[in-house]
């Protein structure tokens, strides 16, 4: 089987190359447009097919698809500012994806969508996810959507991986309000092993995937400092200075790693379905004490960084 995955040097697909060749899968494509992360892939797996590629440009990667059975799209914009940028890497690229594909109605799709979809918030990674994933399931090929909650694991350098590295140089830690903002938080191990039954089984329809343990932010980050061997202080700062900070912080950088629309969907009373996927999927869940553990104390992959 040839599996192509896009958005290949992120979370999910640093993620998911590791295993999917410890299952015995060999001819893999790796297609990511970030320079430094597609290197740092290219290296850690120099036996399998990788592209640095813009997915919204043609180029080689049009033609490295040929003949693939199985399409993990992983592709996104997750953060930053600019809402162009969104609208490139989230729709545009789909789209001129599902071109190239279109004539090749046995290609399966594992999308990789985002439990935002159901949020009550909105901004410009909600919208263009959303249309991310209409195009997906708009598609003429068989598909399965997948919505996963905010995940963390190895090579994560948003969300709690960089939470984790703030807190490991920092004698201080703040928190938005009180903290308790209900997170269910889900380990990328987990999410890789139904992506690979996904894979192998053909399922078509959309699934919510959940973490399991629902967890309080500022408990989830006493969990994070905790694996991660922090020592910083864990300190609560009023909400409207917290976001204050932010927004000043965003007129110096292009590309914040946390936002005053990420901290308004932080603080949005979000309860996002629980479905049983252990049992749909056959996958075992990993506790989130053993999650965080093998994320932040791995030998090997706990040290390695992606660029922002």
């Amino acid at each position: 089987m040839k599996i192509a995955i896009t958005g290949a040097a992120g979370l999910v697909g640093q993620n998911l190359i590791p295993r999917l060749k410890a299952r015995g899968y060999g001819e893999i494509v790796a297609i990511d447009k970030h320079p430094v992360n597609t290197a740092l892939l290219r290296r850690l797996h120099p036996d399998i097919t990788i592209l640095q590629a813009d997915l919204a440009a043609d180029g080689d990667w049009q033609r490295a698809l040929a003949g693939v059975d199985a399409v993990v799209i992983c592709h996104a914009q997750i953060g930053g500012l600019d809402k162009a940028a969104y609208a490139r890497n989230n729709i545009m690229a789909t789209e001129k994806l599902l071109a190239v594909l279109a004539p090749r109605p046995q290609v399966y799709l594992v999308h990789i969508s985002s439990s935002v979809v159901n949020s009550t918030a909105k901004d410009d990674y909600v919208w263009s996810k959303e249309a991310q994933e209409k195009r997906v399931l708009d598609a003429a090929l068989p598909a399965i959507v997948l919505r996963p909650t905010l995940m963390f694991g190895w090579f994560d350098r948003k969300h709690l991986g960089w939470l984790a590295r703030f807190m490991q140089r920092s004698p201080l830690f703040p928190v938005p309000g009180n903290g308790r903002y209900l997170r269910q938080p889900l380990y990328v191990g987990d999410f890789c092993d139904i992506v690979i039954g996904c894979i192998e089984h053909r399922p078509t329809g959309i699934y919510n995937i959940t973490g399991l343990e629902p967890v309080d932010y500022v408990d989830l980050i006493r969990a994070v400092k905790q694996a991660c061997g922090a020592s910083a202080r864990i300190v609560p700062v009023p909400y409207p200075l917290f976001w204050s900070m932010l927004f000043v912080y965003g007129l110096f950088s292009r590309d914040p790693p946390f936002t005053t629309k990420q901290l308004e969907a932080l603080v949005t009373p979000d309860v996002f379905e629980v479905i049983d996927w252990p049992g749909l999927f056959g996958v075992t869940p990993t506790p989130l004490a053993a999650a965080l553990a093998e994320t932040y104390r791995h030998p090997v992959y706990s040290k390695v960084v992606l660029e922002f």
